[in-house]
């Protein structure tokens, strides 16, 4: 019998390909029958008698609701699907997903007035609550059975976030299958093509899974950071870092401080109003992800010069690559009582409206030049007698203490912990962006670790500088960063088992010079979603093998496949040809992941057999009477 390529990979497709989800759960059980969604199809809460969802969730399982049949993504296979559909006919529908708590610790129990006789119900506390929670205590857990049968489905988990995300994989599960031309919509079909399905305790390796946006070089309306938002829900991802302002722009309102946007925004249509933060921060919540606000000090702040020009450094200095690390310069006066006092009341006031246990107030790229030559604080320095870096100190220590007085744990660039020697706060996070080399030397200082680093998690790099007079020259943290690059990343790599502890997860990050609202779906996405998977699923899948590019891509496909279909404006991996038929467009045009594997397969089946003629021959011998000399 002569096998081809194809026929060899086709096999081993169907059994070794059995799902498309993003990120892989911890474990996973699949089958291979296919299993339609009925047009009755509906979702129930259930936690037993006097529990009552919180209105959050019930707006999760709507949106669940409308995806299963809005998505309309067809299979990624040759056909998108067109070979289910004789099966589809006697295949059994799903009428029913019931969601339940297995326990009732994350609930809340309140009274309708306080008197006697007055009833009392008990309401799980929302997703919003959940998940703007302390960093390392929030529950993501969730377990998922989709039978065969057409009997209901289930997902259990110990938080109305955990049943978030359960509802997020069931979400991925489903594909569509159009009808006849003159059924339209009408007559298509939702199904799955692996069940049952069971996933049992399904929970991230890392609970700090997150995308940077920086909102200062370029402005990006509401509703593009809310697409972002809806995105990120998709994988899983539980952080939004908001880069909200920088030394070019300050489009955030805060309280008691509006000067600050109206003069230092953009224009008067490109300011984030108090209500548009609100509104972000809660949207983001309500998806099971935690906005940490980040504004810069004392580096970073030139724009404040605009409407306070009393705290400001060496303000639009030049040339201005002797002052800032970008145009223009500025900083903060940090040797100043009075520029400290600004900045704790500033600080103080955007944070205490915010519900995130974090909060980050930056600390890169501190340009020492600047304050040599700022005749302002050389005076404050002589008449404290202190030294740069012992003001630095004193400013750190007062506008951290502010911020810790409200319940916040202070996020940093890795320059606070590496480079200055300021007192830090044990709790205080530090991220890592100059290199994936630095963390363990953050590690070694005892401190909480987000990984950033530019030579895996930079989006923005591969773009060549931007500098005006530097033409046809690279950006200094080019190349490009393919989401090869960053799946390739361990979040691990080189810490003792002690020093892992401290590592709470990871972001991609998109600095704006060269991005706004025009492209900003085609530089994240599909991208920013390795991230979610290599701080969810961690260094190794389920199985113990280290996560593999090879084994990634067609699920990463599919994924980018199921944004495109809800709109986002997320590149494609490969060809749709590629994406067909996994393999395929592997180096030299063979399907090499699914060669390794019929070799290994072929490898076992070789041995089993020379045992067996061994056998035989042994026996046969020994039926002649043979004896070896």
């Amino acid at each position: 019998m002569k096998l081809s390529f194809t026929s060899i990979y086709t096999t081993l497709h169907a059994v070794g390909l059995v799902n498309a989800l993003w990120p892989v759960p911890r474990n996973l059980e699949t089958g291979t029958s296919l299993l339609k969604l009925s047009p009755s199809f509906d979702i129930q809460f259930e936690a037993g008698s006097g529990w009552s969802p919180p209105q959050d969730l019930l707006d999760a399982i709507s949106r669940t609701k409308y995806r299963l049949w809005n998505d309309k993504l067809g299979r990624l296979v040759v056909g998108r699907g067109e070979d289910d559909r004789e099966g589809l006919e006697s295949a059994s529908s799903l009428s029913l997903l019931t969601l339940t708590l297995d326990s009732y610790s994350h609930s809340k129990s309140t009274n309708d007035d306080d008197s006697v006789g007055s009833s009392t119900s008990r309401t799980i506390l929302p997703i919003s609550v959940e998940a703007v929670k302390d960093i390392g205590t929030r529950s993501e857990e969730y377990s998922l059975k989709v039978p065969a049968n057409g009997g209901p489905a289930v997902i259990r988990a110990n938080s109305s976030l955990g049943l978030l995300r359960g509802l997020t994989t069931f979400e991925q599960l489903w594909y569509w299958l159009p009808g006849d031309v003159d059924e339209g919509d009408a007559g298509g079909i939702v199904y799955a093509h692996q069940v049952p399905v069971t996933i049992e305790k399904d929970y991230p390796a890392f609970p700090y899974r997150g995308f940077m946006l920086d909102t200062a070089r370029n402005f990006f309306p509401v509703d593009d950071i809310k697409r972002v938002l809806d995105t990120m829900s998709l994988v899983k991802m539980s952080v939004f870092h908001w880069h909200v302002v920088d030394s070019q722009s300050f489009p955030l309102t805060i309280p008691g401080f509006e000067e600050l946007a109206k003069k230092g925004a953009y224009s008067r249509k490109e300011i984030y109003s108090s209500a548009d933060v609100q509104g972000i921060v809660k949207y983001a919540a309500e998806r099971g992800i935690d906005v940490l606000v980040e504004i810069d000090t004392p580096g970073h702040t030139a724009i404040i010069a605009k409407a306070y020009p009393e705290h400001i450094a060496c303000p639009d200095a030049m040339p201005w690559s002797q002052y800032a690390h970008e145009p223009p310069a500025g900083q903060l006066r940090l040797a100043s009582s009075a520029t400290t006092n600004f900045t704790v009341s500033m600080l103080s006031s955007i944070a205490q409206t915010l519900p995130s246990t974090m909060f980050g107030t930056g600390g890169d790229e501190i340009n020492e030049n600047c304050y040599q030559k700022d005749p302002s604080t050389q005076e404050d320095l002589k008449r404290s007698g202190a030294t740069l870096e012992k003001a630095l100190d004193s400013f750190t220590q007062t506008t951290h203490g502010a911020l810790r007085q409200l319940g916040k744990k202070v996020v940093v660039w890795q320059e606070m912990a590496l480079n200055h020697r300021v007192s830090l706060a044990n709790d205080t996070i530090i991220m890592v962006w100059k290199s994936s080399e630095h963390a363990t030397e953050v590690a070694k200082k005892g401190f909480r670790i987000v990984h950033a680093p530019s030579d895996y998690f930079y989006l923005d790099c591969g773009g060549g500088e931007w500098f005006g007079n530097y033409p046809g020259t690279n950006s200094w943290c080019d190349p490009f960063k393919s989401w090869q690059k960053a799946y390739a990343f361990d979040p691990l790599a080189r810490f003792s088992s002690a020093e892992a502890s401290l590592v709470l997860g990871g972001q991609q990050l998109l600095w704006t010079e060269q991005a706004s609202p025009e492209n900003l779906d085609p530089i994240i996405w599909p991208r920013a979603a390795v991230s979610s998977e290599v701080f969810w699923t961690g260094p190794h899948h389920p199985s113990g093998q280290f996560r593999t590019v090879a084994e990634a891509l067609h699920r990463l496909h599919d994924v980018r496949f199921r944004m495109v279909q809800r709109g986002v404006r997320a590149i494609p991996l490969q060809p749709q040809w590629c994406a067909l038929r996994p393999g395929q467009c592997d180096s030299g045009g063979l399907p090499s992941t699914a060669w390794g594997f019929a070799l290994k397969k072929l490898t076992k089946v070789i041995k089993r057999y020379k045992r067996i003629a061994l056998s035989l021959t042994n026996n046969y011998l020994e039926r002649i009477g043979y004896n070896e000399l």
